[in-house]
């Protein structure tokens, strides 16, 4: 099997992807500081290779757990594609690992799909076939008994039931995902979608003196109001309110990102992924921000929601610089161009290429030449690294990597956007090789411009 993601700069390549050009000053365009502390706490699964690994790594959680008195666990990053099986355990090899005492939540490596045993299906309320909220889903067979699966919201609820942070965990993890991207070499982060207490607690990390670089943040949509009311009560000189966040879609590992053409295997009931939000919707979304004088950033990856966002944006006739898509992993060719002509900020993770590579061709084989078009977005006219203030004339290219969905070493991005392979891969592997961009190029998307 060819390196994963974790490992996806072993090897000698010739290159020098590791090293920024000199006196680039790094932004981490995309991230989420509160899950980033809380994963370097947790028992990760992106290593396993097989199903039968992951198994046996629940037996001994769940027993060290049960040793301690504990009667929840929660396993973090699975990459289910990357599998010798290629799927999730059944409700039945997960409760066998397990045991009936002990719940067990299991959280895909791109926090909008997880699976959990009966005992944390109970513990949580979950029931077969049940929507949570707008978004989730409780996957049930076909006898209508669920299968442990869990889509969106009805993952979150389960994890949440599974382990809260405590407020007095908060600091001190904030503090240690900001540790380490300074490590890394940043100077800038964007956190997408914080909750309300992250904006004091990064005001207290900056009054101790403790805080090592600027930090902008993106609520959640239905707290856009009550945060910029409140904005004086957290913002500093490096703390600042930049916006708001809503999700469109799901995601390509999940089959839940909204696409143009069916996927070849589609989720029943989701021949195209979800469309998470309805169009007129998001246009007073759209306006909500216009008013408040922030931006909203807008969860878009499969190329169905990426054109649906662009059509809101032309039809409320935005502010050029008001709305940032977020991943923009598969984009129409017809739709490239727009994000110019638009003002749209395209902001993406080219670091998702090497841990998608598995389910972009098992389950987008038709459409692999539209993924990541980088080339084409460069050509198009936007500006490397560029993130403007509304009413900005300039529309960004500018790259991050949804930390801890992935690692957040800048290299990796580096590494998909020019090799558009992981290291130790063929050359005849690479997906749209013909979308490669320079390393100069590269680089300077996570440039501050």
């Amino acid at each position: 099997m060819t390196s994963g993601p974790g490992d996806a700069l072993g090897g000698h390549t010739g290159l020098g992807l590791r090293t920024p050009p000199p006196g680039l000053v790094l932004r981490e365009a995309h991230a989420h500081l509160p899950a980033l502390g809380e994963s370097l706490t947790l028992e990760r699964l992106d290593a396993c290779t097989s199903l039968g690994e992951c198994l046996e790594r629940v037996r001994g959680a769940c027993g060290r757990a049960g040793a301690m008195g504990e009667s929840t666990v929660r396993l973090a990053s699975a990459r289910v594609e990357a599998w010798a099986e290629a799927r999730w355990p059944t409700l039945s090899e997960l409760d066998e690992a397990s045991g009936p005492s002990v719940g067990v939540v299991i959280m895909s490596f791109d926090h909008h799909l997880a699976m959990a045993n009966s005992a944390a299906l109970n513990g949580a309320g979950l029931r077969a076939g049940e929507r949570v909220k707008e978004r989730g889903v409780v996957e049930a067979d076909e006898h209508h008994r669920p299968t442990g699966l869990l889509l969106e919201d009805a993952a979150y609820k389960a994890w949440g039931w599974a382990g809260e942070l405590s407020e007095s965990q908060r600091l001190p993890l904030v503090r240690s995902a900001l540790r380490l991207l300074a490590e890394l070499g940043y100077r800038e982060v964007h956190d997408l979608h914080s909750p309300a207490w992250l904006g004091p607690v990064l005001r207290e990390l900056d009054e101790r003196g403790e805080l090592s670089m600027d930090v902008g943040l993106y609520v959640p949509l239905e707290g856009i109001g009550e945060a910029v009311a409140g904005r004086t009560g957290f913002e500093t000189s490096r703390v600042t309110l930049l916006g708001a966040k809503v999700f469109s879609d799901g995601t390509l590992n999940g089959r839940t990102a909204h696409m143009l053409h069916r996927y070849s295997e589609p989720r029943v009931g989701y021949s195209r992924g979800q469309c998470l939000i309805a169009p007129l919707v998001l246009d007073d979304h759209i306006r909500l921000v216009e008013s408040l004088g922030v931006q909203l950033a807008i969860h878009a990856i499969g190329d169905g929601a990426v054109r649906t966002v662009l059509d809101c944006v032309k039809r409320v006739r935005a502010s050029r610089n008001r709305v940032r898509i977020e991943h923009a992993e598969v984009v129409d060719r017809a739709d490239v161009a727009r994000f110019g002509e638009l003002g749209v900020t395209c902001s993406v993770q080219p670091c998702h290429l090497l841990s998608d590579i598995e389910a972009l061709r098992r389950f987008l084989p038709h459409r692999l030449d539209r993924v990541l078009p980088l080339r084409e977005l460069l050509e198009s006219g936007l500006k490397p690294g560029h993130i403007g203030r509304p009413g900005d004339p300039d529309a960004g290219l500018v790259f991050g990597s949804d930390v801890p969905i992935v690692r957040a070493e800048p290299e990796d991005s580096i590494v998909a956007s020019v090799l558009r392979r992981r290291i130790g891969m063929a050359a005849e592997d690479a997906i749209a090789p013909e979308q490669a961009i320079t390393e100069a190029e590269a680089w300077s998307c996570f440039g501050i411009a």
